[in-house]
């Protein structure tokens, strides 16, 4: 009897990711440097995908974060936050999927939606 092949825990952490993030007006995906990304209005980056990037062990996210958040939840939960390679530096952090339920994953992806996209802009009109 043959073996089934087990799922890629990754793609449905994905379908997680793309639900909550598909959620955030005027987002789209496309990937960058091989991971899905997610981008508010066209223009910034508000969430990557990772599923072991470069064999680092880690299925997750990162998102840019408030100023001093992330060292707050790195310390608080390291099991859950890690500080992501090359955009690390600048307060991002990594949220390991397998850790967060998604009420809390749809927290922190919208408030990472909020920082980074660009205010709509409002029709004016002149009298």
């Amino acid at each position: 009897m043959a073996k089934e092949p087990k799922a890629d825990p990754g793609e449905e952490h994905l379908r997680r990711v793309r639900r909550i993030c598909f959620a955030m007006p005027e987002t789209m995906e496309k990937l960058s440097h091989g991971a899905p990304t997610f981008f508010a209005r066209g223009k910034r980056v508000f969430t990557m995908f990772v599923n072991n990037h470069h064999n680092d062990g880690h299925v997750a996210v990162w998102i840019p974060a408030a100023p001093g958040l992330q060292a707050t939840l790195i310390r608080t939960s390291p099991k859950t936050y890690f500080k992501p390679p090359y955009v690390g530096v600048k307060g991002w952090i990594g949220i390991e999927m397998d850790s967060i339920d998604d009420e809390e994953l749809a927290m922190h992806i919208s408030d990472a939606w909020r920082m980074v996209a660009p205010k709509a802009k409002k029709f004016r009109r002149d009298a």
